[in-house]
């Protein structure tokens, strides 16, 4: 057996980014960015108000209170034509262009317009003064056209959206997809809503992976049951080919029907590694299967789904691009007493409470069995021991995998 560690890194590096496509910006969220995107404008593009007030010459405005001259108005979107002079002024609103001859405004506030009108004209007093350059937003504040706003590998969020928009980028190169097959196998399973005969179980594995490929930006392509029959399995996994990776559920142990290895092997599966040190999902398999990429998950839903989040995405990850490492721990205690580990890395299912203070407390469901989909759909997180653990007692540290539902990204 390898380590849980190995067998990741083993299989992020036989993975290459898929290629790129061009998508519309507004269905860009969530991709993940193939090249630098570049402004095409500058913003501000000239210099403007940041507050609604009146544009001035800060010589003018030194001594207070003064009266000046309202000459006109500057709205955003329009510019106020002519040259400000000395004791006068121009109304001016936020984001509305600062006047040639002025260098600073006076808020609102600080200001009376006794017989001012919304276009201009009349006077204003103002009562407090304003150094140069108040409230004032330079030219190219924000960018300026031909900066990098958006770097290549950013995994695009909507404030990512609204930069681009805002660089006037309608369509952005993102990295495509990746295509993962996905292959179920074993006589006893059926589909979701099928009749279920004596000795059958419904398959849960392929749907609940699809899932989790849909959150972490991947395609499946379901390649439906394989019975348990060599020509059949054989059959199945040959629609695999143009997937960016191949992945069974079912058959990769060592029972007499568990036909992966054989079955594949015939057709041409080559494999790097079989079986990781880990509880559960020790029945590990990775390696390629013709031209594609194939990873061999164990048969049971819990394995599955662990192994899901401990290799699947990591391997997605790599397959766009981004960073593989493995899922993010964070420090907790223990709700209560643990044996000490084998030589397998444990991933235990448990409630994830908080303690009033910081870590919080995870505590790990008596029954752990990989066929119970019961206790990983209530599990908060999952507790890390690695190998050869020793004994825990409740209040030790412990690391763990929060499995919460994750917060909006923004």
């Amino acid at each position: 057996m390898i380590s849980v560690a190995e067998a990741r890194a083993r299989i992020v590096s036989a993975l290459e980014p898929v290629s790129s496509e061009t998508v519309a910006l507004a269905l860009a969220a969530g991709r993940v960015l193939a090249e630098d995107v570049r402004a095409r404008l500058t913003q501000p593009p000239a210099a403007v108000s940041a507050m609604d007030g009146y544009a001035v010459r800060a010589a003018d405005v030194a001594t207070v209170p003064a009266t000046l001259r309202v000459i006109g108005a500057a709205p955003a979107g329009t510019a106020y034509p002519g040259i400000v002079g000395p004791g006068e002024a121009v109304r001016i609103f936020t984001g509305g262009p600062v006047p040639k001859g002025t260098d600073t405004i006076v808020i609102q506030e600080n200001a009376e317009v006794p017989d001012i009108s919304a276009s201009g004209g009349g006077a204003v007093t103002v009562r407090v003064g304003a150094p140069v350059g108040r409230y004032i937003r330079p030219a190219g504040l924000d960018f300026r056209v031909g900066d990098v706003g958006l770097n290549a590998g950013r995994n695009l969020t909507a404030r990512d959206i609204g930069m681009a928009a805002a660089m006037n980028v309608p369509w952005l190169n993102v990295r495509r997809r990746p295509r993962i097959a996905l292959l179920a196998t074993g006589d006893e399973l059926v589909r979701p809503g099928d009749p279920v005969a004596a000795n059958q179980i419904v398959s849960s594995n392929g749907l609940a992976l699809a899932a989790l490929l849909a959150a972490n930006g991947a395609e499946a392509i379901d390649l439906g049951i394989a019975r348990d029959d060599r020509a059949a399995l054989q059959t199945a996994a040959a629609r695999a080919e143009g997937a960016d990776l191949l992945i069974t559920m079912g058959g990769a142990s060592v029972g007499e029907h568990d036909l992966i290895q054989s079955a594949l092997g015939e057709a041409g599966l080559a494999i790097d590694f079989w079986r990781v040190a880990m509880r559960p999902g020790k029945p590990l398999m990775f390696g390629r299967f013709r031209e594609t990429a194939m990873l061999g998950l164990p048969g049971n839903p819990v394995s599955s789904l662990v192994c899901g989040l401990v290799f699947v995405v990591p391997a997605v990850r790599a397959l766009l691009g981004l960073p593989a490492d493995g899922a993010a721990v964070e420090p907790a205690v223990l709700g209560c007493d643990v044996a000490e580990n084998d030589e397998r890395e444990d991933y235990l299912r448990a409630a994830y409470s908080a303690t009033g203070t910081d870590p919080r407390r995870a505590t790990p469901y008596e029954k752990q069995d990989s066929s119970m989909l019961s206790t990983l759909a209530k599990a908060e997180c999952l507790i890390v021991r690695p190998p050869h653990a020793p004994p825990a007692r409740a209040g030790d540290a412990v690391a763990v995998i929060p499995l919460a539902p994750a917060p909006i990204v923004f």
